[in-house]
């Protein structure tokens, strides 16, 4: 194992090593709480599972939080190209991918998505963290390997062609959801169109393979990590959005998954 390792990864140093556990750890535990009904705290999850009334929890509105969470790792990708103005073109990808790739999902807030709640700051601080930090460390790794002897698989021009997959199939997705309801509709109705047919998340599942797209790019152990984390955590919320429509609409076809077609 660790010598297929060795052929797909650059090498890490103990920083690197140590903080790669993070991601996995922490959006893997969030996502397992979420298959056990301990829902983060926004869109249709809002109050859901929880006993302390949301209307006694500060909150914001969803389009805010979101903006919130997603303004500093774009932020942190713009700042990169600044702070590190050098590199290889593999580091040049990885810089321009991720931050593209948060500066998508912002237009996304502003001109894409219909809100209808809120969300709550408990669940916002923790989600705006773990972007932030992720795309920190993703970068940081990035810039570690600078001089670093090339792994023996190349998976750069795999992972820019998988990221620009990911990203145009969540792209898509997010607009079909959009259609669903006009702007002063706030009920939830079941999506249609697209891999909505079999699956109730697809979006999420061309974000992990967006995030994987970016972490094949880099080659580093963090960025590995993170993609693990991120699947691990859309995972147990792809499961409990099924489990939901489920659970709201008696009509909802019980042959449509939660994130993979035919198979979860």
């Amino acid at each position: 194992m660790e010598s297929v390792l060795l052929k797909l990864l650059f090498p890490s140093p103990f920083l690197i090593k140590a903080m790669s556990a993070v991601p996995v750890a922490t959006l893997g535990y969030v996502g397992l709480s979420e298959v056990r009904g301990k829902h983060m705290q926004y869109s249709k999850f809002l109050n859901v599972g929880e006993k302390k009334p949301i209307e006694k929890k500060i909150q914001v509105s969803s389009r805010t939080g979101m903006l919130i969470a997603y303004t500093p790792p774009f932020l942190a990708g713009a700042a990169s190209f600044g702070i590190f103005p050098d590199g290889d073109l593999r580091f040049l990808l990885v810089k321009s991918t991720l931050t593209f790739h948060f500066f998508k999902r912002i237009l996304e807030v502003l001109f894409v998505h219909r809100y209808s709640g809120g969300m709550a700051v408990e669940s916002l601080i923790p989600i705006a963290l773990s972007y932030f930090t992720s795309s920190v460390f993703v970068i940081y790794a990035q810039h570690l390997a600078q001089g670093l002897p090339e792994p023996a698989i190349d998976l750069m021009y795999p992972g820019l062609m998988l990221f620009l997959i990911g990203i145009s199939g969540n792209f898509y997705h997010h607009c079909l959801l959009s259609k669903l309801r006009s702007k002063k509709d706030k009920e939830y109705s079941v999506p249609k169109g697209g891999l909505f047919e079999l699956v109730i998340c697809p979006h999420y599942l061309f974000e992990i393979l967006g995030i994987l797209g970016i972490s094949l790019t880099a080659q580093t152990l963090y960025a590995f990590a993170f993609s693990v984390g991120t699947t691990l955590y859309l995972m147990g919320r792809s499961y409990s959005t099924r489990r939901w429509y489920l659970s709201q609409f008696k009509d909802f076809p019980k042959d449509v998954k939660a994130l993979v077609p035919f198979v979860f």
